[in-house]
């Protein structure tokens, strides 16, 4: 197994991992996380997780980008797998900055593709699913702070009118913050 060692290589500001035997730099870079605030009637779509990290917790459907993949199906394709949800996404609602576990997370407005007869069932990483109300929102068994995040700026905004995506908040811009602080807008 070839030796990797850590160095900041010229014209370089950051330490890479480097092989010995032949130079190959080993970049490590974010990995981008797609979801959807999937909205109905005024409610929104969440996923129980059945897997870690956070089982029995509720999130977003979402989850890593495929290579190949646009964001857009991305999200839409992680919606199908978690909650067996057809949805269409309807643009970007926020932008999402996780350094502590090397993420960046792009989570759309989205909605039902049949709008008439919303389809959701529980896909093979998830318990359950179901449609809540703002106040109905399970919010001391969120997942992610991110979900906070995303859930806030949907509700800031809920008839989708255009404007720039949400970021990460101020009081946590590098996404440092661990997940089980209560985050919702009642509670700031």
């Amino acid at each position: 197994m070839p030796e990797f060692v850590q160095q900041v290589l010229p014209g370089d500001t950051r330490e890479r991992l480097v092989c010995v035997a032949c130079g190959h730099i080993d970049y490590q870079n974010p990995r981008v996380i797609v979801g959807s605030v999937v909205a109905h009637a005024g409610a929104i779509l969440l996923c129980r997780r059945a897997i870690e990290p956070r089982s029995g917790f509720w999130t977003l459907p979402a989850g890593f980008l495929e290579l190949g993949e646009t964001l857009e199906e991305g999200a839409a394709r992680e919606a199908l797998e978690e909650a067996e949800a057809r949805i269409v996404p309807e643009g970007i609602l926020g932008v999402f900055s996780i350094t502590r576990i090397g993420q960046v997370q792009v989570i759309f407005r989205a909605r039902f593709a049949d709008a008439a007869a919303p389809h959701m069932a529980p896909g093979a990483e998830t318990m359950e699913v179901g449609l809540f109300e703002w106040d109905a929102i399970p919010w001391p068994s969120i997942a992610f702070p991110s979900v906070h995040w995303a859930l806030n700026a949907w509700h800031a905004a809920p008839d989708g009118r255009p404007g720039a995506p949400a970021g990460n908040p101020a009081s946590d811009p590098r996404g440092a913050g661990r997940a089980g602080v209560t985050m919702h807008a009642g509670a700031l």
